[in-house]
Formats: structure tokens, C-alpha cells, sequence
């Protein structure tokens, strides 16, 4: 019991572990090392609890939650690995003063409906990886938290109302952060490819090695869309847990084998962090701005509108050299300024000869002809950042069981009505909204019978 405060950063895949990857797990043989070298690090501090914030526990957009049960136990037998199991005491004392501090805060946050006190919670993937590696003899009690879709300042309030919680019980914490950074770092990513997504796992390696959480919460909210990342919020409140601590940070690893990124970091007094292995981030630059190192699909979009808007006539457009373009497709650009969208016109299937074709045609379209705002201005264009979606092919499905919003986009059909939406936008997390809002965008009621079909893309920025 040397130091005082101790948080942690943690991935949580499964095929990590050895019953569950079997020969795939050596893949991230960095990643596991990583967290084994925290192990020593966790038992020096022996934590009277460990805090874990877990993107995959269940939870609320509109609240945080706490479980407050005397037991969690779980196991990874949805991956095939059922004798892969962590059964723990629960800390409800400490749960219910964390929520009472975050009343005091102002900060909504509820006990979760399966860890009440008396209750037996479950424990998801997100718990149950890093403490394969951390805790591998269930030997500290817990309290799981989730996050939720509030403000980076709640996210970092509801951290400052776990220390002061820890500090009013007396309580000695290890916080865990856990998450995975970008879901899309590869075109083969299970969340679909954004030739940007580098520069978001990038930057919170940069941001984390110092210590930086205030840029962490100031991360453009366009990158953190491209990345599909589910670790974000869990950094925000890990860094109110570590507010007014004097610690010092270092990452250890980071791989991205499978187009996921796997970060792990710790912070303790610089004292007890010697000897753990450093990883170097590289400095990262975000495309899709003007100076910036952006895709060839956005170069071409960008050099389309700033000619368009400046002389009112488009480019012929050069063939593009990226082999792993197709020859024709269907496109859709958008436009972002920092108050929000400034147009996105798109073509479900291919309309021009080439498909550098259709993002010139398209790019005039989403500068001049987006119904919902006025062409853009000479003035905006130093500002826009531009995004360009490839569209797969698209293809039919029966029910909305085969839709999943952050991977597909939708197209719903009612006669001639068609309207669609693109996948993993902000703030459209279930079918039913995607599905809903795709038919808005056609004109089609609600109470109207419809067809479906859904489709993939690749977010070039």
C-alpha cells in the first residue's frame, strides 16, 4: 500500500484469451502482455474494490447507472469459452454513495435493475477480459458503472462523484476504464472501414501518454463518429476519477489487428509505473480537412466544391488510382461544419459512367441542391469537413432482426417511395429509429407496409 490512486485503461476482446482465440489470440500477444504487466501493478496497490466502467454492462442513454449487488459472477460462454468465469463479492455500500454523489452533482444516475442489493448481477465482456488478465483470482470486490450519451463534462462530473464517494467511505479504488478504440481501422473491420480511424486511436494514445484528458473530451466529434470507437466515455470519467491526483501516465500497447483498436494504459505515481513496457504513439493529423493528408475520394469531393462554389462549374474528374475503388457505384458526400451538418446528397446505385463522376456529381449536389439548407458560401469553405460514403451493393432482408444500425444502412421502399439512411450515424443506436427515419426521409407513414434492404459502406475522410 505504497500509492494512493490507481486507474487503469483496458481492451476487452474476447478472442484475446487463449480458450476463446485458441491460435488467433497470439495476435495480440502485446495486448495481453500489456495487462499482465498490470497485474503486478493492481496487487501491489490491493484495491479494497475495483471500479469498473464497462461500455457493455447494461445501462440508459439518459442516465448512468451503478450496480449496487452483493455478487457479480459471468463467464464467456457466449464466446464459446463457458469455463472462462469471474464470480466476486459485490460493494453496494460504495455503489449507493457514488449515486448519492451523483444526485448532489446534479448528474442523473440510477442503481441498474439487475444490481440491486441482494441481487446476483452478470457480468459482461467488458468486465470479464481485463480481470481474466488483472484479477485472474477473483480476489477484489467490484462495482460496475456504465456510461451514458450526456455531455464530455457529466461524463468527467460523474468520475469526480466516484472519488469523492471512495474518499467519504474510506474506500481504497482501482478505477478501470474499459473499452476499444476505432471499430474501423481496416476495410475487413466488422464495423465497416474509415480510411480516418487511425487518426482517432492516434490521438488518444498521444492525448493519454500525457495525461491529457481535457483533449481526450475535446476530441472532434466527426473523428470519434468515423471511428466507431465504444471507449471514449469511458476515458472521460476515468479522467474526473483522476481529477486532483498526482499521478503520472503511460500506455503500454497498442495493436489494431482486426480493425479494432486494443489500448492499454495505466496511471499511478510515476514511481510505481517504472519498469512497465512504453509504447510510442505516433502523431496523427485528421483528414477530411483542408491542409490534411484526406482520402483520394475526399480530395476529389473537395477540389469539386471549392471549384464549384468559386466558379460555378465542376471538374472533369481524373480516374481514381485506388485499386481497392470500385469502377462505378453509388456515393453519398457529406458535409460538416463545426455547428453541425451542411448538406449530404447521395446515389443509392451508380447514376455516372465512373465513380469519380458520381462524387463530382454529387458533391455539387450536397453544396447547391440539399433542400434543407442554403448552397454553401465561399466563406465556409476553409471549415467544411467532407466525408464520402461508397455504397456496397445493397441487398434484401425480411425483418428488422437483420438490421443492425451502426454496421448497415437502410433503404425502406413502399411502391415508388424510397428513403434511406446511412449506418452509424449519431444518434440513431436502434432499428426501429434507423428504419423510422428512412422512411420519413421517403415519405412513407408509419402504418404503411414496407420492404427492406440493407447495405454496407466504406467512409472515405
Amino acid at each position: 500500500m505504497g500509492f494512493d490512486v490507481l486507474g487503469l485503461v483496458a481492451p476487452h476482446p474476447p478472442i484475446m484469451i487463449d480458450e476463446v482465440g485458441g491460435a488467433d489470440a497470439r495476435v495480440t500477444a502485446a495486448s495481453a502482455a500489456a495487462l499482465r504487466a498490470l497485474r503486478a501493478l493492481v496487487d501491489r496497490f490491493s484495491p479494497e474494490t475495483i471500479v469498473v466502467v464497462s461500455p457493455h454492462a447494461p445501462g440508459y442513454w439518459d442516465a448512468f447507472t451503478a450496480a449496487a449487488a452483493d455478487r457479480f459472477e459471468g463467464n464467456l460462454g457466449q464466446f464459446r469459452a463457458p469455463q472462462v468465469s469471474h464470480g466476486v463479492p459485490g460493494d453496494p455500500e460504495l455503489a449507493l454513495a457514488i449515486l448519492e454523489e451523483a444526485a448532489s452533482a446534479g448528474l442523473p444516475a440510477v442503481a441498474r435493475e439487475d444490481g440491486l442489493r441482494g441481487d446476483t448481477a452478470v457480468l459482461d465482456h467488458g468486465v470479464l477480459v481485463p480481470l481474466y488478465f488483472l484479477d485472474p483470482r477473483s480476489a477484489y470486490p467490484l462495482v460496475v458503472l456504465t456510461f451514458a450519451g450526456l455531455s464530455a463534462e457529466e461524463h468527467a462530473a460523474f468520475g469526480r462523484a466516484v472519488s469523492r464517494a471512495a474518499a467519504r467511505i474510506g474506500r481504497r479504488v482501482a478505477f478501470l476504464a474499459s473499452g476499444d478504440m476505432s471499430h474501423r481501422l481496416l476495410p475487413a473491420a466488422p464495423a465497416g472501414y474509415s480510411p480516418r480511424a487511425h487518426l482517432f486511436d492516434e490521438e488518444v494514445a498521444t492525448l493519454l501518454a500525457r495525461g491529457d484528458f481535457a483533449g481526450i473530451a475535446a476530441i472532434d466529434p466527426g473523428l470519434r463518429e468515423d471511428a466507431g470507437e465504444c471507449g471514449w466515455r469511458s476515458l472521460l470519467i476515468l479522467g474526473g476519477f483522476l481529477e486532483h491526483a498526482d499521478t503520472a501516465s503511460r500506455v503500454l500497447s497498442y495493436e489494431g489487428p482486426w480493425g479494432v483498436g486494443y489500448l492499454t494504459a495505466a496511471f499511478a505515481p510515476e514511481a510505481e509505473l517504472a519498469g512497465l513496457p512504453a509504447y510510442t504513439p505516433a502523431a496523427g493529423t485528421k483528414g477530411g480537412m483542408p491542409g490534411k493528408d484526406a482520402s483520394e475520394p475526399v480530395r476529389l469531393a473537395r477540389q469539386t466544391i471549392e471549384a464549384f462554389v468559386r466558379t460555378g462549374a465542376a471538374p472533369d474528374p481524373d480516374p481514381l488510382s485506388d485499386p481497392a475503388l470500385p469502377t462505378r457505384a453509388g456515393a453519398f458526400v457529406s458535409l460538416h461544419t463545426p455547428a453541425g451538418l451542411r448538406g449530404c446528397i447521395g446515389t443509392i446505385g451508380p447514376t455516372q459512367p465512373t465513380l469519380a463522376a458520381e462524387i463530382v456529381h454529387n458533391s455539387v449536389s450536397a453544396a447547391s441542391q440539399d433542400p434543407r439548407f442554403p448552397p454553401v458560401r465561399p466563406d465556409e469553405l476553409a471549415g467544411l469537413e467532407i466525408t464520402v460514403d461508397v455504397l456496397e451493393q445493397p441487398e434484401p432482408v425480411s425483418s428488422m432482426s437483420e438490421l443492425d444500425p451502426k454496421v448497415y444502412g437502410v433503404i425502406t421502399t413502399c411502391g415508388w417511395r424510397r428513403g434511406l439512411l446511412l449506418p452509424d450515424l449519431e444518434g440513431v443506436d436502434t432499428c426501429e429509429d434507423q428504419v423510422a427515419i428512412a422512411m420519413s426521409k421517403g415519405g412513407i407513414r408509419p402504418d404503411e407496409t414496407i420492404s427492406l434492404e440493407r447495405f454496407k459502406v466504406v467512409r472515405y475522410a
